[in-house]
C-alpha cells in the first residue's frame, strides 16, 4: 500500500488574515479558493509539494454550532493545530517570519533529536514550526 498526505485542515479564524501569512509571508501557493456551501474553501500548499493542500478552515465549516463554538474556544487558547515545515536554512527561516511580526515562540535552537528549529504562532494562535535536519 502506497499512502501520500493529500490534504490537512488547519484552524483559522480569518480566513483572509491566514493566507496573507501563508501565501505572503510563508511563500505557500494558494490551490483552491472558492465557495463551498455557506463556507469558502481556502487551501494553500508549498511549491514542492504539489499534491498537498492545507485547507485553512474556520470552526464552523462541517459541524454544527457547538462544535463550531467549541473549536473557537480552543483556536482562541491556541491549542488546535502544529505543522512543522522542513527548511534547508533554519536562521533564514526564521529572520523572514520575524521580520513580518508574526509571534516567535521559539527562536532557532538545536535539539537533541537532530534538527535545528524554531516556532511561530500564525495569525489564529497556531503553532507552526520550522526544522532544519544537523549534520547531513
Amino acid at each position: 500500500m502506497d499512502l501520500t498526505l493529500s490534504h490537512t485542515f488547519v484552524q483559522v479564524h480569518d480566513q483572509d488574515e491566514a493566507l496573507a501569512f501563508y501565501r505572503d509571508v510563508l511563500g505557500l501557493e494558494v490551490r483552491a479558493d472558492m465557495p463551498f456551501e455557506e463556507y469558502r474553501w481556502l487551501a494553500v500548499g508549498p511549491v514542492s509539494q504539489p499534491g498537498l493542500e492545507i485547507v485553512l478552515e474556520v470552526p464552523e465549516m462541517g459541524r454544527g454550532p457547538a462544535d463550531g463554538e467549541a473549536l473557537r474556544a480552543l483556536l482562541a487558547k491556541g491549542s488546535l493545530s502544529t505543522l512543522i515545515f522542513a527548511t534547508d536554512d533554519c536562521a533564514t527561516t526564521f529572520e523572514k517570519i520575524r521580520a513580518s511580526g508574526a509571534e516567535v515562540l521559539q527562536e532557532p535552537i538545536d535539539q537533541p533529536y537532530g534538527v535545528r528549529d524554531c516556532a511561530f504562532r500564525d495569525p489564529s494562535g497556531n503553532a507552526v514550526r520550522f526544522s532544519q535536519r544537523l549534520g547531513g
